[in-house]
């Protein structure tokens, strides 16, 4: 949906490109925006047929929004975070990450 949001308003990007930007297999891909199809994100279309077809994929206007309130929503959740003192610079993360750390050593293996 990013890459799709990077587009102005009415263009799209062919199937194979997106695939390339993605690093997406072609069944994978299709999976992903039959997703964002059904839910009205995004936008696909055909024309031609055979070996001259082209799909294009496009963001749809309710896609763009529900992206926009998406990474506001991120937005609010990581300047929370900072100023409750979890901001990867502050002492409070650090010490949650090295509690976290996991052991050099796993339980009941002999090296």
């Amino acid at each position: 949906m990013v890459t799709l949001a990077t587009l102005r308003d009415g263009d799209d990007l062919s199937f194979p490109r997106l695939q390339e930007l993605l690093g997406l297999t072609p069944g994978n891909l299709i999976t992903h925006l039959r997703k964002l199809e059904d839910a009205g994100y995004v936008t696909t279309a055909k024309s031609g047929s055979g070996v001259a077809s082209r799909t294009s994929v496009s963001l749809s206007q309710h896609g763009r929004k529900a992206l926009d309130t998406y990474m506001a929503v991120l937005r609010q959740l990581l300047d929370s975070a900072s100023t409750n003192g979890a901001s990867p610079h502050s002492r409070a993360w650090q010490a949650r990450t090295e509690s976290a750390r996991p052991c050099s050593r796993i339980p009941g293996r002999e090296d």
